[in-house]
């Protein structure tokens, strides 16, 4: 039987630890928090992150990390992105020789500008063909009530997506696809949580559908465009990966980075926004390292930028609307 370890119980972790097992792969939870481990493995439930959903009881969790990675085929990562390198680095000597290596993270690394995959290449010194990427319109609480979901693996090495596909392929659930471009997958899923902040922004300060809209096809340029210049295929931004995350995350309550922004726009401040949120919103902390990594290819990404001005440097949303609509004119698909 093909076994999975799943490294962190947050409500993405967990979701995805109960599809694979749900799947038929046999499954194991890695948490930081005793109390909460013990409820997955005990109770079935994860009180803090899926309150009142059944998990199954097939499902293992622990705390000790060499437990976990006992035997694994998979080694799946869906913990906060910035903290992946010093976690992972714990991790490293317990990784079994062969086992992939699996980003469910949506960011891009503060100071290095790495892509998570590349980030995980780096400290496991692993190759890339060893290395997947799973990211789509997978919003957590509709996943964790047995609605329908799709999703993208991707990574360079066919018979890798396949394997991955065929661990997480639970009908009628949940369904994935194959992608090779793991540049693309990555890319869409970590800049539309920079979007989804722009959004909600937008809607926290009363604006309509006319400037969502907006909002979520320019933002969808500026991922085409950096896309573009780091070699990315751009028919993965009109996918699952691209587009579709996009959609999900800009237009769902359920969102974080969305929810984030309406609280900014409404005019709570950082440290206010921060408080009132419970989990992880990506977009906070990748908007800066997306636009290093955007200002060292030459693209512009004038969204992202304003993002960063009012998340980071205190800009008004107000002001931030001003300097978006009053940037000179351009065609639509300039720099692409």
């Amino acid at each position: 039987m093909t076994k999975a370890a799943v490294f962190g119980s947050g409500s993405w972790g967990t979701a995805f630890a109960m599809i694979m097992a749900k799947a038929g792969t046999e499954t194991t939870l890695w948490g930081r928090r005793a109390e909460i481990v013990e409820a997955i493995d005990k109770e079935h439930e994860n009180p803090d992150y899926l309150p009142g959903i059944a998990l199954p009881e097939s499902l293992r969790a622990t705390t000790d990390p060499e437990r976990a990675l006992d035997g694994a085929d998979f080694v799946v990562l869906a913990v906060p992105s910035q903290t992946l390198r010093v976690e992972l680095t714990k991790w490293k000597p317990y990784l079994p020789k062969d086992a992939v290596l699996v980003s469910l993270m949506k960011g891009i690394e503060l100071g290095t500008t790495k892509r998570m995959s590349e980030v995980i290449c780096e400290v496991a010194e692993v190759h890339q063909d060893r290395v997947a990427v799973v990211s789509g319109p997978n919003l957590v609480g509709e996943i964790a009530m047995g609605q329908p979901a799709a999703t993208v693996v991707a990574c360079p090495d066919e018979h890798t997506c396949e394997r991955l596909q065929e661990a997480c392929h639970l009908p009628p659930w949940f369904r994935p696809y194959t992608n090779p471009d793991v540049v693309g997958v990555e890319l869409g899923g970590a800049v539309k949580n920079v979007i989804a902040l722009a959004v909600g922004v937008a809607v926290g300060m009363g604006m309509g559908d006319n400037v969502t809209a907006m909002m979520m096809t320019r933002g969808l340029a500026e991922i085409s465009r950096l896309g573009a210049a780091l070699g990315a295929d751009p028919h993965t931004f009109a996918g699952l990966a691209g587009m579709g995350d996009l959609v999900a995350t800009c237009s769902s309550p359920l969102s974080r980075n969305r929810t984030f922004g309406e609280n900014l726009g409404r005019g709570m401040t950082l440290e206010e926004t921060i408080a009132a949120t419970k989990q992880t919103a990506e977009g906070v902390k990748s908007c800066e390292s997306v636009l290093e990594l955007a200002r060292k290819h030459d693209v512009e990404m004038p969204i992202t930028e304003v993002v960063v001005g009012v998340v980071h440097d205190g800009m008004p949303p107000a002001e931030a609307g001003v300097l978006l609509m009053s940037r000179s004119p351009k065609p639509e698909r300039y720099g692409v």
